[in-house]
């Protein structure tokens, strides 16, 4: 009670001297009023200073101050810390994409263990209207050469093209100037699956025998003729057949296997 009382006295003297200064200010003249200004500045400013120092001591505020610095610096830990465990995440992804691609390049090792092969990444494609080719990593110096099978774990493909020390480029079976060779695996009777313009997942099978019972879901596998694709491979299944008032002209749509579109790994067969 006697520091309130006291401070409440001070504060009266202080609101005093101010008025003073008020009205010594209001009836001089403007050429002195800065130098004025200045020795009441002078004057004034530790005071207030000491008035609010005191306040702040009686209400608390200090340690408002206090906390407002310690959240500060709380603050700066957490987003170095937020900015680690951040790197440590990009780097797990890279780490988990890693094992995926080795995950695969194994599964399809495999699954095709019968052939000698060699695994690559696709680094490029052109998957448009007129040009559906891909380009992977891995060419001459891996013992690639043109007309290689190559396929992916979902099945077939395409054969390469041509290939430089490095690289490879590869036509793929959805390609329109590809065409591929082909059996049914209800009748086994041979058809040709030939790439469609403006279609990147699906082929059309065509000079399909008279005879053959073709049928919705019937799954396509190459015919081993042709001279660049192995007997046996998955090509995809017959999604709809398209019959005509000719049966010589009837056709068949097949589904790939492979999505194109998404393809990141491949293994080429070089026997």
């Amino acid at each position: 009670m006697y520091k309130n009382k006291k401070s409440g006295i001070i504060g009266i003297i202080i609101t005093i001297i101010i008025l003073i200064l008020l009205v010594i200010l209001t009836n001089t003249e403007n050429s002195n009023l800065s130098y004025i200004e200045n020795i009441a500045n002078k004057l004034v400013n530790p005071i207030q200073n000491g008035l609010t120092y005191v306040k702040n001591k009686l209400h608390g505020n200090s340690s408002f101050f206090t906390n407002i610095n310690d959240l500060k610096s709380q603050n700066e830990e957490l987003t170095a810390r937020n900015n680690e465990l951040e790197e440590k995440l990009r780097e797990f992804e890279t780490i988990k994409a890693e094992n995926q691609t080795l995950k695969e390049y194994l599964n399809l090792s495999e699954k095709y263990k019968d052939y000698q092969t060699v695994a690559a990444d696709v680094i490029s494609r052109d998957i448009s209207n007129y040009s559906k080719t891909i380009i992977i990593n891995a060419g001459t110096n891996s013992g690639i050469h043109e007309n290689m099978t190559v396929i992916a774990s979902e099945g077939l493909v395409g054969y390469v093209i041509s290939a430089t020390d490095t690289t490879s480029k590869v036509q793929t079976i959805i390609d329109s100037s590809s065409n591929t060779s082909s059996l049914l695996s209800s009748s086994r009777d041979s058809v040709v699956c030939k790439g469609m313009l403006q279609e990147n997942k699906t082929l059309k099978s065509v000079y399909i025998p008279t005879e053959a019972n073709i049928a919705q879901d019937d799954t396509v596998e190459t015919s081993g003729l042709g001279g660049i694709y192995p007997k046996g491979i998955y090509i995809g299944k017959v999604s709809k057949v398209i019959n005509t008032t000719n049966l010589e002209d009837r056709y068949a749509l097949v589904e790939t296997a492979v999505d194109f579109n998404k393809l990141e790994t491949v293994l080429v067969i070089t026997n």
